[in-house]
């Protein structure tokens, strides 16, 4: 499956990127399932992200390593999360991370992820949670990187 949502920020791209930081991570995680970050490192190729998601004896980890990061020729920057271990019944997971220039000086943050189960119907039936997962980052990115003034057309 394949998942894109974008969240207009006040500031500009070079500052959001230099805002993923580990305490952002914290902010962005939603309140289900719980989850516990064990480890941080960064944004950047080779870095690793691993968390360990719910609670008790259902307990799953969560590995991705950033496999790619840069800043494309229009000023984008971007960087890519990839499942190393994932929690069933995930078994596949690419998140790609576009902070792309907005024209009022602000950015677009574009979330872009593909998940599959290696079951259609099931992958499927986890859109509306991933997509709820996701949608819960836009206040926060707003929080973190201010609200796009609403410019009204002038007469």
């Amino acid at each position: 499956m394949h998942l894109i949502l974008r969240t207009h920020v006040a500031a500009a791209p070079a500052q959001v990127w230099q805002g993923f930081t580990r305490d952002l991570f914290l902010a962005l995680a939603p309140p289900f399932p719980p989850f516990r970050l064990l480890r941080f490192d960064g944004c950047h190729r080779g870095d690793e992200v691993q968390i360990e998601l719910g609670a008790g004896p259902l307990r799953y980890p969560w590995t991705s390593l950033i496999t790619d990061h840069g800043i494309s020729p229009d000023g984008t920057y971007y960087f890519v999360d990839e499942g190393q271990v994932l929690p069933p019944p995930l078994r596949f997971w690419r998140h790609r991370h576009l902070l792309q220039p907005a024209p009022d000086g602000g950015t677009y943050i574009i979330e872009d992820l593909e998940y599959q189960t290696g079951f259609r119907p099931l992958d499927t039936l986890l859109y509306p949670a991933m997509w709820a997962q996701f949608a819960w980052r836009r206040p926060i990115y707003r929080r973190y990187f201010g609200r796009p003034s609403l410019r009204l057309p002038r007469k």
